[in-house]
């Protein structure tokens, strides 16, 4: 059994989340900008399907990137050094936040639909207005081909999803955001459930306990200024590899 909530209470405390499905920890009719300033500091994050109900997850252990852990392989190394080279590619920070929300939406090779509605678009947009949502995007030749977003509070980052529409785009965003934190003193990026893919960049568990006095203390130090980074193109920042 999980809790109902109504808009504007709070959320159940993120011990009494369910063992299976693994983190679930309350429902609610719909979701809002509010809601999610309210649920990322407590380390809970909104997942779930077209046509259900708004489901709030806190997964036990959950997975992590630690910025100083990023795994750059060889041959991803070659990519990021022909990108610093090729004035055909351009990295960029919230030039098309929402953008990258709906290519994230995109289903994927074996799905068939998308968690990204247009609700959740809306929630997080909100949070792009008040700088604490953002994207890290890949253009080439003018054109969108790879991103990633995510949340933003304090010194923490709360990874939400990448996309490609060519080969390496998202693990290029993803190499790029990881040489901006680092360069600010963010050390965790919160990468909520274990996949594979991730394990292969070097993200790792981290018991849930754990997690969340980390994010309690490091949403509350002081936000790096994105503003710096906004208007720039970002493709320096891949220098540290």
């Amino acid at each position: 059994m999980i809790a109902w909530r109504l808009p504007g209470t709070a959320f159940p405390d993120v011990a009494g989340a369910l063992a299976t499905p693994n983190g679930l920890l309350a429902a609610s009719e719909t979701i809002s900008t509010e809601d999610l300033l309210a649920a990322y500091p407590q380390g809970i994050f909104p997942w779930y399907s077209v046509g259900d109900p708004v489901l709030w997850w806190s997964p036990d252990p959950r997975m992590v990137l630690r910025t100083d852990e990023f795994r750059v392989s060889r041959s991803l190394h070659k990519t990021l050094r022909a990108v610093m080279a090729d004035p055909a590619w351009d990295l960029r920070l919230d030039h098309d936040f929402a953008a990258v929300m709906r290519a994230c939406a995109q289903p994927r090779n074996g799905q068939d639909g998308t968690w990204i509605t247009e609700e959740i678009i809306a929630a997080y947009v909100g949070l792009a207005a008040r700088d604490m949502a953002h994207s890290i995007e890949v253009w080439k030749d003018g054109a969108l081909v790879g991103g990633a977003y995510g949340v933003a509070m304090g010194r923490m980052f709360f990874g939400e999803s990448m996309f490609a529409r060519v080969t390496d785009a998202s693990k290029i965003a993803l190499a790029a955001l990881v040489a901006l934190l680092s360069h600010e003193r963010v050390p965790v990026i919160d990468c909520q459930q274990k996949t594979a893919h991730l394990a292969s960049l070097g993200a790792r568990e981290m018991p849930r306990a754990d997690f969340c006095v980390h994010v309690a203390q490091a949403a509350a130090q002081t936000p790096v200024d994105w503003r710096i980074y906004r208007n720039t193109p970002l493709n320096r920042l891949l220098e540290k590899y």
